[in-house]
């Protein structure tokens, strides 16, 4: 079974023509064509925090459903935080992780099935701090070490870590986890850093990981998307 995971962080889906389009985005992320999307920065910052992407646009333009962890009225996830999920891929729990902040940064957590396989997606955005996002990094282990069992498992989203092997990702150099690094992925304009991952689960076998540059995501967000395509082996 092979599934598509991708990351995307939208900078409040604001473009470098400094216009905020949010049709610009859903349709880079038709684009990408993933199972799962991780996003980062879907909400405003500031007053009622509302999502710059509009669930009914969401649900019209690109037939995703976003996993329902509205933790205000108005907003998509959880400090800008959301997960979008295929339709036909079933939910079976969602919550937020804890994360240890002086910023607005978060976590959020997602146990799916897909074709009756249980997998679980951390999508999460880390802290500018260095020491802040090893913290961060071990918090997300430590909550999936927490849940009830052990199903493969993806952790991806905004690292904020432009090391490309040190830093909060030594947190995952375990024989459990696979750190993949897709690309450059920032600025968008012309990419110098790895700031968006995907981290995968001994389970997983990888397919490939790539940063998706086109017309429209070189001009949709600060960020590029990334994504990974990922198997299971039959059970």
């Amino acid at each position: 079974m092979q599934i598509k995971f991708a990351s995307y962080n939208i900078h409040k889906a604001v473009g470098l023509d400094r216009r905020r389009d949010h049709e610009r985005i859903l349709r880079i992320l038709l684009e990408v064509d993933a199972d799962v999307v991780a996003l980062q920065e879907v909400d405003r910052r500031f007053g009622r925090r509302m999502a710059v992407l509009p669930l009914d646009a969401i649900h019209a333009a690109t037939g995703y459903v976003p996993v329902p962890l509205f933790m205000k009225p108005d907003s998509l996830g959880w400090h800008g935080n959301a997960l979008l999920v295929r339709k036909g891929i079933e939910l079976i729990e969602a919550a937020p992780v804890p994360l240890p902040v002086l910023e607005p940064r978060g976590a959020i957590r997602a146990d799916l099935a897909v074709d009756g396989r249980a997998i679980r997606v951390i999508g999460m955005h880390l802290d500018l701090s260095g020491l802040r996002r090893r913290h961060q990094a071990r918090s997300v282990l430590a909550h999936c070490a927490a849940c009830d069992r052990h199903v493969p498992t993806v952790l991806m989203g905004d690292f904020n870590e432009w090391s490309q092997r040190g830093g909060c990702l030594r947190e995952f150099s375990a024989e459990s986890w696979q750190v993949l690094a897709p690309g450059r992925s920032f600025p968008s304009l012309r990419p110098v850093a790895q700031l968006d991952r995907i981290i995968a689960s001994s389970d997983w076998e990888v397919i490939g990981a790539h940063v998706h540059h086109s017309p429209l995501s070189a001009a949709g967000s600060d960020h590029l998307p990334v994504f990974a395509s990922l198997a299971l082996p039959k059970i």
